[in-house]
């Protein structure tokens, strides 16, 4: 059976210990890394959201006064409700080589990692130091990596590169789709089924939009843009949910839906939407406000994130290959902050251990081998500290 040093092992029974569901607050698990780091002699930056509920950490182990490697990972997790767990999601157990609790893979395993190792990195630390970087609420649309990166902004020293460890297996992922998210507001007038005419159908309304965005899922599909590293090789379209109407025999007065572009880097889900909202403007909306001029139909824009396209022979790729021993990239559809973190002209990957599919599921859960695999990486990487990041 693989082992792991039981540093990492009480780190990461440690931070599965809080519960940092998006809903709630991080500051207890954010302040107890801080008096970790502090206990290591290593300053810690907070940087609060808006309402002091939440905060994002950032410190530097090594030299102050130059670029190094940011290891970045979000503190948030998402819901266990409703879900059918057989055991307690926030108490870290073993079965059969695997630790189970919420977390494990999404990703609190690898900021136990880092932090595991972060004796390790002050002591071999020379020429690169190490910028440790944990966000909050990277699940409800990768809200608090935004606030970080305004902070880093106005500093004279911000990290050169980044590793995002989301759980990829310990495969190198330089590129990810981006998504940009919608509800779609549709306000009707209402009156007895038996007038339908006399009313505006908020419910059909929404279902005329929603066959637009189907058939633009299906020109993307057909027309593309492709690109076949990807599983699914061109932007997607998806409504998730859908809200409308009262009884049967009541025009409904309103209806409201969900949904998404998945968008390969490069091709622009603005326009995209664009084409929805036009034909919102110029098609329906005045059919609807020649019944009734209350009517309309509003968007509000929800969870987005930028996509990630890394180029292959870029320093932060092959450094990170190598000390994923990894000869290839790959690419996922799945998204992340690194492509916010790469927009703010720090390059970025996605490497860390784990994998997606045990991911947001009832007994999260997370194999020693890759913890293993992932204390290798950590090991390669306190090697390389002494030497210039080009060296590689």
């Amino acid at each position: 059976m693989p082992e792991i040093k039981p540093e990492t092992r009480s780190m990461i029974e440690r931070l599965i210990a809080y519960d940092t569901t998006s809903r709630n607050s991080n500051l207890e698990l954010i302040h107890f890394i801080a008096n970790h780091l502090a206990d290591l002699g290593v300053e810690s930056e907070l940087v609060h959201s808006e309402d002091k509920r939440k905060a994002n950490l950032y410190a530097t182990l090594g030299p102050q006064d130059r670029s190094g490697i940011a290891l970045s990972g979000h503190t948030d997790v998402v819901p266990v409700d409703g879900q059918d767990w057989s055991q307690d999601p926030w108490t870290v157990s073993e079965r059969d080589g695997l630790l189970f609790g919420r977390g494990t893979s999404d990703m609190k395993s690898f900021v136990a990692l880092c932090l595991a190792y972060a004796p390790d990195f002050l002591e071999h630390v020379n020429e690169i130091p190490i910028h440790l970087c944990f966000t909050y609420d990277e699940e409800i649309g990768c809200v608090g990596v935004g606030p970080l990166l305004d902070h880093l902004a106005q500093k004279e020293v911000r990290p050169r590169c980044a590793i995002i460890g989301e759980p990829t297996g310990m495969q190198v992922v330089n590129a990810h789709k981006g998504r940009l998210g919608f509800t779609c507001h549709v306000r009707g007038h209402e009156c007895h089924s038996s007038l339908a005419p006399q009313g505006v159908n908020a419910v059909q309304y929404a279902a005329r939009l929603i066959n637009r965005l189907v058939e633009i899922g299906r020109i993307k599909a057909e027309e593309g843009p492709f690109d076949h590293d990807y599983d699914v090789p061109f932007t997607t379209v998806h409504v998730g949910t859908i809200q409308g109407g009262t009884a049967v025999n009541i025009v409904p007065k309103d209806c409201s839906f969900e949904f998404e572009f998945r968008c390969l880097p490069g091709d622009d889900p603005r326009v995209l939407f664009n084409d929805l909202k036009g034909f919102a403007e110029s098609d329906l909306e005045p059919e609807m406000k020649a019944i009734a001029a209350e009517t309309g139909i509003v968007f509000e824009q929800g969870a987005t994130f930028a996509g990630l396209d890394t180029p292959e022979d870029h320093e932060v790729v092959t450094l990170t290959k190598a000390l994923a021993e990894a000869n290839s990239t790959t690419k996922v559809a799945f998204g992340t902050e690194a492509g916010q973190i790469a927009e703010r002209d720090i390059p970025a990957v996605v490497c860390g251990p784990g994998h997606i599919a045990q991911a947001h599921k009832p007994d999260e859960f997370i194999s020693l081998e890759q913890l293993v695999k992932g204390e290798v990486f950590m090991k390669r990487l306190v090697k390389r500290l002494g030497a210039p990041l080009q060296a590689h």
